[in-house]
């Protein structure tokens, strides 16, 4: 099709295309005259929310990104930390939800594909897959076949490409029943001194084509994953790509052969908009122009337009900007991996993307508006005070009670948001390459750097009901739990990307809910010296089909890297024999438990009212540095920080994952004023932030005499031991007492039921 016989641009196209009046407008203005259709194909996905960050990028200035230790924060394809030797540690956050609610496995699949691609673009080889997953209710009709599918989905690729998928989350709420969250991150290694950018830079450069052929599948995918679903979100399907992890591995293998020379100027995956973005986005960062020639492009599918071959986002492709003269080396490495190699274009001084095909121009646009000059939007937005009226949300007024402590412990165990994710994670290869130290099940990940004593610790966590009742606070919290399952191994926190998941920002409300998580997010960041690194924003996390634009609960996923200097040395949550005195870190015994918003209060009462826990960010950091300190001197036998559930859900999974029991002492839970079995309940299950249980040897008294000289709140709870959760005083179980076996029963049985239909 030449450009006179593309049809014409009428106010239906253009809308189809995602535009507003006003936004069409400006493109015209840049422009001077009207578009064609290639043209508006590549203005629209690039101006699309997933592209351009238009509804976000205001308020992501704001997040602090820098350290002595950050050597490439937000703005390339990847963030890169430095963790010594000569080393670097690369990784990102990514999401792909509206394709895995269309087409659960390969929207998983090539959610893992992409973000892997996001990392070993940059120099670094992939050593660990994680990943933030959310879903709706466990009832649902269509829930069951989602999580199957997703699941699949990434061990699927995972496992097939050779990187080892070493933990994450996975959590249920209604609010997801119509847009389920499938966030995935990747972590690699690189030498300081070969870290790849994406800056295309040396005028007559040759632009070159790698990977996989280009076909029709994915076209559209950036401007489908910009607008909320509706009840006809199924004929998106053509939408999503298709993914193939063994060409990925070759990709990955051909790649860094190439890195290993001195041959590549810049290089750039082609994710989200394919083709436009990857050409684009390197062109104006280094400031050029760029010229492809369509008829290069190698193409599976016979008479693909230009249109089609811009937009399609066809997965495992790469583009590179090479030295010249270097091409034919370059080929044999690719030829030898069995992928395609073309050589489709040049590096300009025009400041302009212009393609050709069929010997005539089809596409001539300035660089500037596509990606620098962009829309930017500061959408309206609630205050923090008028955004609670409109939730809804006040104090806890009239806090229940509880009759059975054990038999609420058994119910939260068998809850869906705090069951064993063992059915998950036992169809992933978490062991592949032999560095995995720590396995999922734990605070975090851990991985060793190979050939080293060093490794990474790696997390993901959010609280999302947290960020619904008060999104500054939960913004701090998402960030400081991330730390405190850092701190919980032994590691030194360095890092944040994140996954930003969010409903329509035209919705002042909603926009509300962005601003201050990311207030929080912020704040905690600094104050843990923490920063931000890299991330993602998806918006518009809404289904009309599930009740007239349902928006799901603010997501702010966060992914936390640290480092241990020694893997030899990192802490875990299985208790490791009987007999040993377990403590509480950071307790407050003037504080009052604080249980609204728990997992109790909902599980166990119904009910999903209430402030969530404040977040002391100073007592967060001192706490942290407290644990780290007993874990890296061997003080400490176990530790687990205190998240969903409190202290004794934490004390309940210590016990589960050591298969030894605890004897708790009930005098520690009790206020000094009030005796009464209620006062138990709230302390046991309450989620008060910043605390860890630890474990150290019956003949010890090394965390309680450090924590009085450092100032660090600290509660002798009772001792490892048994075949039971006890809850008592030393001669009679006043409060209950619970077998493990019960316990694992409830904790195991929720996954394989809901799999099996039993549920």
């Amino acid at each position: 099709m030449t450009v006179a016989e593309a049809p014409a641009i009428t106010q239906q196209i253009v809308a189809d295309h995602g535009f507003s009046p006003e936004e069409y407008e400006r493109v015209l203005h840049a422009l001077g005259r009207e578009p064609n259709l290639v043209e508006l194909g590549i203005f629209s996905v690039m101006w699309s929310e997933h592209c351009s960050y238009k509804s976000s990028r205001f308020h992501l200035k704001k997040l602090p990104t820098v350290a002595p230790w950050v050597i490439c924060g937000p703005g390339e394809n990847a963030g890169v930390i430095d963790i010594g030797d000569g080393q670097a540690a690369i990784f990102k956050m990514e999401s792909h939800n509206h394709p895995s609610y269309i087409e659960p496995y390969q929207g998983a699949a090539t959610g893992v594909g992409g973000i892997l691609r996001d990392v070993f673009t940059m120099g670094a080889r992939p050593v660990a897959n994680m990943n933030a997953l959310r879903f709706g209710r466990p009832d649902h009709p269509k829930m069951r076949h989602l999580i199957a599918g997703v699941v699949s989905g990434i061990g699927g690729y995972g496992n097939c490409v050779g990187v080892p998928t070493v933990g994450g989350e996975v959590n249920f709420d209604p609010a997801y029943d119509g847009n389920i969250l499938v966030n995935a991150m990747t972590v690699g290694i690189a030498g300081t001194d070969k870290i790849f950018y994406s800056a295309a830079t040396g005028i007559g450069n040759p632009i070159v084509y790698v990977g996989s052929k280009t076909g029709r599948d994915g076209i559209h995918g950036a401007t489908m994953a910009s607008a909320d679903f509706d009840e006809n979100s199924d004929e998106k399907r053509p939408t999503v790509q298709v993914g193939d992890p063994f060409t990925e591995k070759l990709l990955i293998e051909a790649c860094l052969e190439l890195m290993a020379t001195d041959a590549i100027v810049a290089i750039q995956d082609m994710g989200a908009a394919g083709l436009t973005s990857s050409s684009v986005e390197m062109a104006s960062k280094g400031g050029a122009g760029i010229r492809l020639d369509m008829n290069r492009v190698p193409c599976r599918e016979e008479g693909m337009t230009p249109y089609e071959m811009m937009l399609s986002e066809s997965q495992e492709r790469m583009l590179m900007v090479l030295k010249p003269g270097r091409e034919a080396e370059a080929e044999a490495i690719f030829r030898k991996w069995e992928l395609d190699f073309a050589v489709i274009g040049e590096v300009t001084d025009t400041g302009r993307m212009v393609l050709e095909f069929n010997g005539e121009v089809v596409c001539d646009i300035p660089l500037g508006p596509l990606a620098d000059d962009a829309p930017e939007y500061d959408r309206p937005h609630l205050s923090l005070d008028d955004y609670k009226a409109w939730a809804q949300v006040k104090p806890l007024q009239d806090a229940p009670e509880s009759t059975d402590i054990a038999a609420d412990l058994l119910t939260l165990m068998a809850s869906p948001n705090l069951a064993s994710r063992r059915w998950i994670w036992e169809q992933y290869d978490s062991q592949v390459g032999g560095d995995t130290v720590q396995r999922p099940g734990g605070d975090a990940a851990v991985v060793r750097v190979h050939g080293t004593d060093k490794a990474l610790a790696i997390t993901t966590d959010c609280t999302p009901r947290y960020v619904y009742a008060d999104p500054f606070e939960g913004g701090k919290q998402a960030i400081a739990e991330a730390y405190r399952n850092l701190c919980a191994v032994g590691a030194k926190p360095l890092a944040v990307t994140n996954c930003l998941n969010f409903g329509n920002p035209q919705r002042p409300e909603i926009m509300a809910q962005f601003v201050e998580a990311l207030r929080g997010m912020g704040d905690a960041c600094r104050a843990l010296d923490f920063p931000i690194v890299s991330g993602n924003v998806s918006l518009y996390n809404e289904s009309k089909a599930t009740g007239g634009g349902s928006a799901i609960l603010p997501t702010p996923a966060i992914g936390g890297v640290g480092l241990l200097q020694n893997w030899a040395k990192s802490a875990t949550v299985a208790f490791k024999g009987g007999a040993q005195k377990i403590h509480l870190i950071g307790a407050n015994p003037d504080a009052d438990p604080e249980i609204g918003r728990s997992l109790w209060l909902d599980v166990c009462h119904g009910r999903r009212d209430g402030l969530p826990p404040r977040v002391d960010l100073k007592a967060e950091r001192r706490n942290g540095e407290f644990v780290r300190m007993l874990i890296d001197e061997g003080y400490v036998t176990a530790v687990h920080d205190v998240s969903d559930g409190g202290i004794l859900v934490a004390v309940t999974e210590m016990a589960l994952a050591g298969n030894i029991g605890a004897r708790l002492m009930v005098e520690a839970f009790e206020d000094k004023v009030d005796q009464e079995k209620v006062r138990h309940a709230w302390s046991f299950f309450g989620e008060t932030q910043g605390r860890y249980i630890v474990t150290e040897a019956l003949d010890h008294d090394i965390v309680g005499k450090l924590g009085r000289e450092m100032g660090i709140g600290t509660c002798f709870l009772g001792w490892t031991g048994g075949d039971t959760i006890y809850l008592g005083n030393s001669d009679v179980a006043t409060a209950g007492e619970v077998p493990l076996a019960d316990l694992r029963n409830a904790h195991e049985g929720f996954f394989p039921a809901l799999m099996q239909g039993e549920l």
